[in-house]
């Protein structure tokens, strides 16, 4: 696929049709797969919570040592692809002579 857009001004009528027609298809593809791949966590989800359950009413542990540590490093922002969120407002140095505009 092609990521760079089109000079939109130079394309005839037929040629921007085509090309919504294209993309068009491609996220109705994507939509798809992406309801396929939902359905999927949800079945998933549904046989560990079972799981989870059927350990709980045996009188099995359901949270285990590793799960508080994971959790701990999920909310501390540890985990890779994941920022903690800043607890203040970024501050844009400007440089001088520049105006601030509010």
């Amino acid at each position: 696929m092609d990521d760079t857009f089109p000079d939109l001004g130079s394309l005839p009528d037929e040629e921007l049709k085509a090309i919504i027609d294209r993309l068009t298809t491609e996220e109705t593809e994507v939509s798809y797969r992406r309801r396929i791949l939902h359905g999927q966590i949800d079945i998933l989800r549904a046989e560990l919570v079972s799981r989870l359950r059927l350990r709980h009413d045996e009188g099995g542990t359901v949270i285990h040592g590793s799960d508080v540590d994971r959790l701990t490093e999920i909310l501390s922002g540890r985990v890779g692809g994941l920022r903690p969120v800043p607890d203040e407002e970024p501050t844009v140095e400007r440089d001088e002579g520049e105006d601030a505009k509010d």
